[in-house]
């Protein structure tokens, strides 16, 4: 018997009993199409986290303050009060290959205006922020250098502050005030940032920016040893990507001569770890979701086994005939592996329309005001195939196995 024919009789088998063979495929149709819609889910948050950090600018090295230890106890990484603006100022000039630098640092205040107010970070930075950070101003301006060098009382509101504070109507030109404890000090408003999103490490619609100066001068006052002004952050700005490992190195060099450590009160991380990072984590979470859903093809390919066993059963004297009259037994073996991947390969295919749609309708739900992201892929999809179709041929060995090794005597007898 050839493959064509094999192929007949099998869709012959299988349509003289259309129920239990759609019942028998719905176990493999459920299995593939969770494990794309999942599959799906993971691979649109690993694409959504990595798009939020590139946004967050372009080959960006964050330098941080490390930590303090006293008594035996050390505090938490970023508590120490060891970088300064005029360490950010020494990395411009004397690291090569860096760009630009952004001191940045900032705190929680209340911010209040006209009958209304929000709890948010206020920001302290200099005129270069928006375009090392990637964060551009929709309405209205960014503070200038004159501004930052005369320590002037203007302040550039995210667009979710601005929203809440002044809804739809242009701040720009209001006034603000910014109120931390007993402090509270008035600010013009001078622009509004385009709305970007949260990301890991927070909202950054839900932030307002005002110069660093009149931030560590006026409002906070913040202060390190010896006068320098403290800083939380310095965003620096490499020209190439493939110099970031030497900067590090020079940065790190240089932070050690101007600090007089020999332990780092410092740490640097590059925009790269955090993408791997991050990559690293919500790729063991697709892999996770697959893997959960996977349990269902398997499921699927039990119920296959389970249903040859009894067509193999029902047909023994069908069987006999067949060798009877000359069909061999890898013929038999054939026409039950066919049967059964004929089955789970129809199943598969109609679980990937399934599992398409799943994805489809994830896509449009919301969470947090914002939607779930979903990302079919081509190799998703084929993979859903060659495991659809591999569960065919695995569980239907055994039963085409047991058929194939029907006595032909025995199996005419056979009531």
């Amino acid at each position: 018997m050839n493959i064509g024919e094999s192929f007949r009789v099998a869709f012959q088998a299988l349509s003289a009993n259309r129920l239990r063979s759609a019942l028998t495929m719905l176990g493999i149709i459920i299995g593939v199409g969770a494990v794309i819609g999942l599959t799906a889910v993971g691979r649109g948050a690993q694409l959504a986290v990595t798009q939020q950090i590139q946004s967050m600018g372009t080959n960006l090295l964050f330098v941080r303050p490390g930590f303090t230890q006293q008594g035996g106890i050390r505090s938490a990484a970023g508590s120490a009060p060891t970088l300064s603006i005029e360490d950010g100022e020494a990395i411009a000039r004397e690291i090569m290959g860096v760009t630009a630098v952004v001191p940045e640092t900032g705190s929680f205040a209340q911010v209040i205006a006209q009958g209304q107010n929000v709890n948010t970070r206020v920001t302290g930075t200099n005129d270069q922020y928006p375009d090392v950070r990637n964060h551009r101003v929709a309405d209205g301006e960014f503070f200038t250098q004159q501004e930052f060098e005369s320590r002037s009382s203007v302040v550039v509101l995210g667009a979710n502050v601005a929203r809440t504070l002044f809804g739809d109507v242009s701040p720009v030109g209001q006034t603000v005030s910014i109120s931390q404890g007993a402090r509270r000090l008035s600010f013009r408003v001078i622009g509004v940032m385009a709305a970007k999103g949260g990301t890991g490490f927070g909202n950054q619609d839900d932030v307002v920016f005002v110069p660093l100066t009149t931030l560590q001068q006026r409002l906070f006052r913040q202060q390190a040893r010896g006068g320098q002004q403290l800083v939380g952050t310095l965003n620096v700005q490499i020209a190439e990507e493939s110099e970031t490992d030497r900067v590090v190195q020079d940065i790190g060099d240089l932070l050690r001569s101007r600090h007089r450590v020999a332990q780092d009160d410092f740490t640097i991380q590059s925009q790269e770890d955090i993408l791997e990072t991050a990559g690293q984590v919500t790729g063991i979470m697709t892999i996770l979701l697959g893997a959960i859903a996977g349990i269902s093809l398997l499921v699927g390919g039990i119920g296959i086994m389970n249903i040859m066993l009894v067509s193999v059963t029902e047909r023994t004297r069908e069987i006999g005939i067949r060798k009877a009259v000359g069909a061999r037994r890898r013929d038999i073996l054939m026409q039950f592996l066919i049967e059964s991947l004929v089955v789970s390969a129809v199943g598969g295919l109609v679980g990937i329309v399934l599992g398409v749609g799943i994805a489809q309708a994830l896509g449009q739900v919301s969470l947090n005001g914002q939607a779930l992201r979903t990302v079919v892929t081509f190799d998703s999809v084929l993979l859903a195939c060659v495991v659809s179709a591999a569960i065919g041929v695995f569980f239907g060995i055994y039963p085409a196995s047991r058929a194939a090794r029907l006595h032909p005597i025995e199996a005419l007898r056979y009531e």
